[in-house]
């Protein structure tokens, strides 16, 4: 008879266990002697050095900031991806359809960007971050440019002052993670409405930055703090601004929403860029109702939140859509509609206006929304209502927003009526409040381009000339790095030089002869222009430059260039060159 299948191994396996615990045991008092080895070790070293007093713990520094404040700014990196936002609205295997299956192994894994495989590798991209101090729980950054990256710094802005985008290209060619390149570049994208590649050229940009963060540097924490005086710093938050637009305009709202936590949480305290005058926008059409309801509480205290028109009339709207959700009463949200109403009269017309909404005659000639109360308004509150109509409208075209809208206004006229005493609150606060509009509102309505508050914009400030890759830099900023000054031509070359680029200039598609002499003017120092006004010839020298160009045209269009003959060994070799050097 044979023995059981499986009886030796049966006794091995017994014989192991036995082992096992022999071994264990061995291991436990092994770990009692080492740690008996360390502590004679540090009773050896007080002996010899003397024992520290025991410190007590350090209480850390109280924070201005509301309880729950840092969950409120935390991160989640599964909503920093768009396509998982596409996968929830249109499915799984649609966006896979759509997405490349080439695997992308020469970029790092990056959670603000897609990597795409036609972008050129990056191995240094000469930004770096340093960590400043650490503060009331917040750490605080810099970013930092190297020497080479501050040689091409001055290339670009050489390149912007020429008002030819195909310098920028250049620099870009050469350069292609140039950050101020490739924002500058996707401007020009947009104006000339390829919104594809100029959403990937600010994601290129992203990429850069993400790619220098510094190890410390964690955005899911909420916590870390970037100086939006340093101009190294200010790219970085205006790439995070267009990022989100464009993603909000692809319709992922929830991604839109978590990038705006993230960039109001660089400098909550200033928010440089007002990330408060849209993140409303982002949670109502995310439909986290209760994340913006509980930020509204907590900031309430120490912001004023209600005081922005956006805030009042969102707050109402996202009450009404939560108590929609629970099939709970609407009075709250009724109430807080008729304030922000009571507070906000100039609101309603160009709201219903944008609607393509027309108000009901006891409405329309009521004098609480008429025309009145947008002309007694201050321009500081007009721009913040225009800023308002012109984003969050399409959240308002709802047909049972419409009906809940029309309920409200009608109890607000019969308050206004009856002559309730917060009517006349409200209009003492409209004139007391909102003189003069902060620099950091003004910098949104720039960047945003939303077109009715850019058109409420001052004249002074619509007609100056504002940089895109540094809208309305702070008047407090630090410079970390200076651009050299330019080396003037010596005498008696000046005029010959000027002469020849501006003729060459002249060939370019794009050329202007107002735009040329704007540019020559502004670039002229206070010496430049004491020379001009002993000078006083420089219009009978322009006029005769424009003849010499015109002269020039005329020669170059009767050319008729004689074409020698070439063997086809030869221009089949120039044809391959020219193939290499491009492809």
């Amino acid at each position: 008879a044979q023995p059981p299948a499986g009886g030796k191994t049966g006794g091995k396996k017994r014989k192991k266990k036995k082992k096992k615990k022999g071994g264990d045991k061995e291991d436990k008092g092994s770990q009692e002697n080492k740690e008996d080895d360390i502590d004679a070790s540090i009773r050896e070293v007080n002996e010899m050095l003397g024992e520290l007093p025991l410190q007590p713990a350090t209480r850390p520094e109280p924070s201005t900031l509301p309880i729950g404040y840092k969950s409120l700014l935390s991160i989640e990196h599964r909503h920093l991806n768009p396509e998982n936002e596409m996968k929830r609205i249109f499915g799984a295997s649609i966006v896979r359809e759509q997405r490349t299956r080439t695997r992308n192994k020469q970029h790092k894994r990056s959670w603000l960007s897609q990597p795409k495989p036609t972008w050129p590798p990056l191995s240094k991209s000469g930004i770096s971050m340093k960590l400043v101090e650490t503060k009331r729980g917040c750490q605080h950054f810099t970013l930092e440019h190297s020497r080479d990256y501050q040689k091409v710094q001055f290339d670009f802005l050489d390149a912007v002052e020429s008002l030819n985008p195909n310098n920028i290209t250049a620099v870009l060619h050469l350069h292609p993670y140039h950050v101020d390149s490739l924002t500058q570049l996707s401007d020009v994208c947009k104006m000339s409405e390829d919104l594809q590649m100029a959403a990937e050229l600010i994601e290129r940009a992203l990429h850069t930055f993400e790619c220098s963060f510094h190890t410390l540097f964690n955005i899911t924490q909420g916590s870390c703090r970037l100086d939006y005086r340093r101009a190294e710093n200010r790219s970085f938050y205006l790439a995070l601004f267009k990022h989100l637009t464009f993603i909000g305009q692809r319709g992922c709202y929830r991604t839109a929403l978590e990038f705006c936590k993230l960039l109001l949480s660089l400098d909550p305290d200033e928010d440089p860029l007002c990330v408060l005058l849209m993140i409303d926008f982002y949670a109502l059409q995310a439909k986290e109702y209760k994340f913006f309801l509980r930020m509204y509480q907590e900031w309430e205290i120490h912001r004023n939140l209600s005081q922005l028109p956006n805030w009042a009339l969102s707050v109402a709207m996202a009450t009404f859509q939560l108590s929609r959700e629970e099939e709970a009463e609407e009075e709250e949200a009724d109430e807080l509609l008729q304030k922000a109403l009571i507070m906000f009269p100039s609101i309603l017309f160009p709201l219903l206006d944008k609607c393509s909404i027309h108000p009901d005659k006891e409405v329309e000639n009521h004098k609480f929304f008429g025309s009145q109360a947008q002309v007694s308004q201050p321009e500081a509150l007009s721009q913040l209502v225009a800023l308002f109509v012109g984003r969050n409208s399409p959240l308002w075209k709802e047909p049972e927003v419409m009906v809940w809208m029309e309920r409200n206004v009608k109890v607000v006229l019969d308050r206004v009526d009856r002559g309730d005493p917060l009517v006349e609150e409200g209009r003492k606060k409209r004139q007391l409040r909102y003189q003069g509009t902060p620099r950091n509102i003004y910098r949104h309505i720039i960047v945003s381009e939303v077109k009715d508050a850019t058109a409420a914009l001052p004249r002074d400030l619509a007609n100056a000339p504002v940089l895109s890759y540094d809208p309305l830099p702070p008047t407090d900023a630090i410079i970390s790095y200076t651009r050299p000054q330019r080396r003037r031509a010596p005498a008696g070359t000046e005029g010959e030089q000027s002469t020849l680029s501006l003729f060459l200039r002249s060939m370019l598609p794009n050329y202007s002869a107002q735009q040329e002499q704007a540019q020559r003017l502004a670039g002229q120092g206070p010496a430049d222009e004491a020379e001009g006004a002993v000078g006083g010839q420089d219009t009978d020298l322009h006029r005769g430059i424009h003849a010499l160009m015109d002269a020039m045209r005329d020669l170059l269009t009767n050319i008729q260039p004689v074409n020698a003959p070439r063997e086809d060994d030869g221009r089949e070799s120039d044809e391959q060159d020219w193939d290499d050097e491009f492809n």
